[in-house]
């Protein structure tokens, strides 16, 4: 079957500029694109003028709750709403019951995702046994049996020694680890940006600094080692300046960041408001603009969903006692937009930042528009606006911290390998 994309605006394969064209998809692939393709027989026609055609988005960070917190969320709910959100790719983190620490769960998501047949789901495997910090996992077997890097999640690698060997042994095997970066003894307890707003609420603090500390000790770790690390859901100017630093020595040095982190601040816990309680904690403005700045000047090397499913349960909670966590998938793309919107980024750099970017960090054949590369595409349009409304997105999950919010940049409809697994 062929589908021919016409007058639409297509972001191309250096995901640095959007051009208006046309694009052929034949047998799952990009087989053409450019000006005036003519008409394939018997292929269907898609025309939306004002729309943009990207590659589908690659989110590199998300928990999906199964195996094991399938009353948060499942694999089949994650990729509806993952469908409906134009993602084709996600790195699915290791924090489920058991958690990845096996090949057989490394075997067993990677299937899961075939299942579906509208998401690629890449795993990755626990960096310590049981995500219990003591040992280290099998690195060699879970990424012979395809883990795209090794991370302890949600949970940060307290000790410096046991650090040091992660980074050495995954390097030797060619794969990164993935640090939650946040010292363990000043985060304990905490349940908001340390400053005067928690303390006007009452709220236990954590440090900003803990970010800071934890990625200053870790890029040192990286320099010692040779080894590779990536720094999850960035959110403080502080550590940014670090990360610069070790780029400009070349140390193997990268790191994310997450919607919440640029556009909103610690002002959104307001009213002990647990959707908007999140790890890391939301931070004070400063810092907010400190991560828009390191995705505009490239410091920051993609924006993840960081979807973290939680039920009305672990919600409905004194703030301190509530799950960190909030749902991710349905507003990735819209909240990324949301700053092209205000001018902190341009078009392509926000689209490369969701697709080219974190294929290329995690060595998939994904992001970019490329003829022959498999048609996982996302058509939007950037200037239709919709509501997020919790009770009302897609999948299972809906502790989001946008709740309310109006946002511009409608999915009109998503493909894997060619085929449509989403329309509007």
């Amino acid at each position: 079957m062929s589908i021919l994309f016409r007058k639409i605006l297509l972001l191309d394969g250096t995901a640095q500029n959007l051009v208006e064209g046309e694009l052929l998809v034949q047998d799952g692939v990009i087989a053409d694109f450019g000006q005036n393709l003519g008409r394939p027989d018997g292929a269907e026609i898609i025309e939306a003028e004002g729309a943009i055609l990207c590659p589908g988005l690659v989110d590199m960070r998300a928990s999906l709750g199964e195996p094991g917190f399938e009353y948060r969320e499942t694999i089949a709910s994650a990729a509806q709403a993952a469908a409906a959100s134009g993602i084709t790719s996600i790195a699915v983190l290791p924090d489920s019951a058991p958690p990845i620490d096996d090949p057989a769960l490394v075997h067993l998501i990677i299937a899961r995702g075939l299942e579906t047949g509208s998401v690629s789901l890449l795993p990755y495997a626990a960096a310590t046994r049981g995500l219990k910090g003591e040992e280290l996992a099998e690195y060699g077997l879970l990424r012979a049996a395809g883990a795209v890097a090794f991370t302890d999640g949600g949970q940060c690698i307290a000790s410096s020694r046991l650090m040091r060997l992660a980074l050495s042994y995954a390097s030797g095997f060619g794969a990164r680890i993935v640090q939650h970066p946040e010292d363990y003894e000043l985060a304990k307890g905490g349940a908001a940006t340390a400053g005067a707003r928690a303390t006007w609420m009452g709220l236990p603090g954590i440090p900003a600094a803990a970010e800071a500390i934890c990625v200053a000790r870790d890029i040192r770790l990286a320099e010692l080692t040779g080894g590779a690390v990536h720094f999850a859901h960035i959110t403080t100017g502080e550590a940014l300046d670090l990360i610069r630093v070790a780029k400009d020595k070349g140390l193997r040095v990268t790191c994310d960041t997450a919607p919440p982190y640029f556009d909103l601040n610690e002002t959104a816990i307001g009213d002990y408001r647990t959707y908007s309680k999140l790890s890391p904690p939301l931070r004070a403005e400063d810092d907010r603009l400190a991560v828009l700045a390191g995705l505009a000047d490239g410091t920051i090397d993609a924006i993840a969903s960081d979807h973290q499913p939680r039920d009305a349960d672990d919600k409905r909670l004194p703030f301190a006692d509530a799950a960190p966590g909030g749902a991710g998938l349905a507003t990735l793309l819209g909240i990324t937009l949301a700053q092209v919107q205000n001018g902190a980024l341009t078009m392509p750099q926000a689209l490369a930042l969701l697709t080219k970017k974190p294929a290329e960090w995690l060595g998939i054949e994904a992001g970019v528009i490329e003829r022959g590369r498999p048609a996982d595409l996302c058509l939007f349009h950037p200037e239709r606006s919709w509501f997020v409304q919790a009770g009302k997105l897609p999948g299972k999950a809906q502790n989001t911290p946008f709740d309310g919010r109006a946002l511009e940049g409608v999915v009109l409809g998503t493909w894997k390998a060619g085929t449509r697994v989403f329309a509007a």
